[in-house]
């Protein structure tokens, strides 16, 4: 074996096991015994309809049946949750694990800059703990650095630390100055980035590093068509990529079977991801209705990512000037956009953008999207049948069938009649496991 391979190969484990560390029980085991579960309600994210008196009977890590009026089977373990509603497990489409952001734009920088990785992926264990026990068995990290996330999805999936069921980005992609960029320090003190972090300029390189991306273990591409508003030397709203730096990195990453996501608020640059064959829109604040059209026509998924626009509109005054203003910019606009999105019908599928606002209050999503024209029913199949869809996890989750993988929710009282209920959970069990609402405690 050669050094760098030996290098290579401790820095995994190291991160592996400090992510391990920075949880103190291990995570639960599913029973060895059936365990059904009931419910004054069920939604099952295929019907779209709420079911009076439901049952979910889980037998190791899948669902076997659900219904009402089942049969028990024997020896099984009967958890009765009374007046609540049993969910699948909520899919959030847009998160960013490794980090987290709060009142203090200057402080939550320094902090993330100046954190050694292993010190990082400690924060990133507990974002992930925090995420999964708001009721999101699913989410999809949409860009990381260090591969923070990639060690964070990997011990997930050993079952050495609790977390929801990771889809990772690894890098986002995008141009030199551009939203997937670093700040522009002075190039004789910070060494300028390169493909391999996700950096390119051109079409060879931006198929090099769609490549380097699924080489450190990516299960979807995030690219950055147009500027970002938490980035210092960008524009918001203009395209950061050529058409046809947008055609290589789209055409490499579904030759490679990895579905895309653009990052992009601007209008122009929407089209041109449309046009080079993009799997969703990620945020699409100034987007117009004849680009949400074609979304709908195309069958491109909106990200909303609404808690996000709200939640930088609420510390804009915190963010340096030419930050604060994108975030006003983008607040205003963000939320008007989404009720021409509801009334054309584009196929929306539930995101947050979690970590430019704190981890475990995801589901304030429901609320704003219900605010600005969806119904209720709309919203909960957005973080389930769709957020599936969308990451192309329909054949384990996102509904409560027989032969899905076990994760249900239950929330207290009926959210059809107050979405808000969502931000409650009273009980969480992923793959079979009860995270939240074990018996007894």
């Amino acid at each position: 074996m050669t050094g760098r391979f030996l290098k290579a190969v401790g820095i995994a484990v190291c991160l592996l096991a400090v992510v391990s560390l920075a949880q103190a029980d291990t995570p639960p085991m599913a029973p060895d015994h059936p365990v059904v579960l009931k419910a004054a309600r069920l939604f099952d994210g295929v019907s779209g309809k709420m079911m009076d008196d439901g049952m979910v009977i889980v037998e190791g890590r899948k669902i076997t049946a659900v219904g009402r009026d089942l049969d028990v089977p024997d020896g099984a373990e009967v958890i009765d949750l009374g007046d609540a509603t049993l969910l699948p497990g909520f899919i959030d489409a847009h998160v960013h694990l490794s980090m987290e952001m709060h009142d203090n734009f200057y402080k939550d920088f320094y902090e993330h800059t100046f954190r050694f990785p292993a010190e990082q992926a400690f924060y990133a264990a507990r974002y992930a703990k925090r995420t999964l026990e708001a009721g999101f068995t699913t989410v999809r990290n949409v860009g990381a650095s260090h591969y923070i996330t990639v060690g964070l999805r990997n011990a997930v999936n050993a079952g050495v630390t609790e977390g929801p069921r990771i889809l990772t980005a690894v890098h986002a992609i995008g141009s030199t100055g551009g939203h997937a960029d670093q700040g522009p320090y002075p190039p004789s003190d910070v060494k300028p980035l390169g493909p391999i972090d996700g950096v390119c300029n051109g079409p060879a390189e931006c198929r090099a590093a769609v490549r380097y991306q699924i080489k450190y273990g990516a299960d979807v591409i995030k690219f950055m068509p147009s500027g970002g508003v938490l980035s210092a030397s960008d524009p918001v709203d203009v395209p950061e990529l050529s058409q046809e730096e947008m055609d290589a990195i789209i055409s490499e990453a579904h030759a490679w079977k990895r579905k895309v996501a653009a990052h992009c608020h601007g209008d122009e640059a929407a089209k041109m991801a449309i046009k080079a064959g993009v799997d969703s829109i990620e945020h699409g604040t100034f987007l117009k209705d004849d680009t949400l059209k074609t979304m709908k026509e195309k069958g491109v998924y909106l990200v909303p990512t609404l808690t996000a626009g709200w939640w930088v509109g609420e510390k804009a005054d915190s963010y340096p000037p030419q930050i604060a203003a994108k975030a006003r910019a983008a607040a205003a606009q963000m939320q008007t956009m989404f009720q021409h999105a509801a009334k054309i019908g584009v196929p929306v599928a539930f995101g947050t953008d979690a970590g430019v606002e704190p981890h475990g209050m995801n589901a304030k999503e429901f609320s704003l999207m219900v605010k600005n024209g969806f119904t209720p029913t709309q919203a909960l199949m957005a973080a389930s049948h769709n957020g599936a869809d969308l990451l192309g996890v329909s054949d384990v989750t996102g509904s409560l069938e027989k032969g899905k993988s076990a994760d249900v929710v239950a929330v207290p009282g009926n959210p059809l009649d107050d979405i808000s209920d969502t931000e409650h959970p009273s009980f969480v069990m992923k793959e079979g496991r009860i995270y939240v609402g074990r018996p007894g405690n």
